[in-house]
């Protein structure tokens, strides 16, 4: 490869990163979510809501940091809405999650609508690697903001904690067998609403990358659907952070790929139904209830439980 073939792929794989990091986020939320038993399709309004909590606070205070936390704790406070209907009160678990959507995207555009347009004058600016940043194509990898690292991080911590900890162990017991969990001494209330928290927390830190970092503005609207591709990839990813780091990336270059193909004369409508038709793909395998024990989807899925019965 020539010097400016070399810069040129560099170039498009950080823009795979940049692209992927807020999937990955809202990815690894809906994984904690969903493996405790807890179907949460409100990610699309969590990230919203996240995206102008974090904007208004970073443009006021001239602090991104500080609209970063304050996007995590709007994230998991809403997501209690979300947490009460479906663990306390039992309801359909689809439809609060698709009122936790609506709800998060009117609020958002009624708080953002003073907002629109507006630039944020403090970002959070790529952090370069001394050395490594520099390497061809790899160097990538060490050229990007400061949510992406802490997504990555996350994700290698996350996938640690589900797997190796007693906590991960009761996450799983609970989307698996509730009624064995509490039989076992797990609350399986406690753990499906700290689930369903965390998963908010993130779906907020993922809006806020999309104001704070990766488009620093608000436009009504600028999710643009990633909420539905996160809930898509947690079914690509099989339900494991390890491979939502994978996913996520891959999805994000899918993303990436519609400025290369916009260059060759394939029209931008086309180009950008890209991540949408592989999120369609990947739903549709998810619904099918052979496939989803296959691949080892949580066994009591989207199945309220009440302490009373046997499940």
């Amino acid at each position: 490869m020539t010097m400016s073939e070399l810069t040129y792929a560099t170039i498009i794989l950080q823009m795979t990163f940049r692209a992927g990091t807020a999937l990955l986020l809202a990815t690894l939320g809906e994984i904690y979510a969903e493996r405790s038993g807890i179907l949460n399709l409100g990610v699309e309004g969590m990230m919203s809501m996240g995206a102008i909590s974090g904007f208004i606070v970073a443009h006021l205070t001239g602090n991104p940091w500080l609209g970063l936390l304050v996007a995590a704790l709007v994230g998991g406070i809403f997501s209690i809405v979300h947490a009460f209907a479906s663990i306390t009160m039992h309801a359909n678990q689809i439809v609060s999650g698709l009122a936790l959507t609506m709800l998060g995207l009117g609020l958002s555009a009624i708080i953002g609508r003073g907002f629109i347009g507006i630039e944020l004058q403090n970002t959070l600016d790529t952090i370069y690697i001394p050395g490594l940043s520099d390497l061809p194509i790899i160097g990538a990898l060490f050229s990007l903001d400061p949510i992406a690292y802490i997504a990555l991080i996350l994700g290698v911590i996350l996938w640690y904690v589900l797997y190796y900890t007693r906590f991960g162990l009761s996450i799983r017991a609970a989307g698996e067998n509730p009624s064995a969990a509490d039989t076992l001494g797990i609350n399986v209330y406690a753990v499906r609403y700290i689930s369903v928290i965390i998963g908010g927390a993130l779906a907020g830190l993922a809006g806020a990358h999309l104001t704070l970092s990766y488009t620093p503005t608000w436009i009504e609207g600028m999710t643009a659907g990633k909420g539905w591709i996160a809930i898509g990839l947690t079914i690509f990813a099989f339900w494991s952070p390890a491979k939502a780091i994978l996913g996520a990336y891959l999805f994000g270059g899918i993303e990436v790929l519609q400025f290369p193909l916009q260059a060759q004369g394939i029209p931008t409508d086309i180009s950008g139904m890209l991540p949408y038709i592989f999120t369609i793909i990947a739903l549709m395998f998810g619904a099918r209830e052979r496939i989803r024990k296959k691949v080892g989807a949580p066994a009591a899925l989207a199945i309220p439980y009440i302490r009373e019965e046997k499940t």
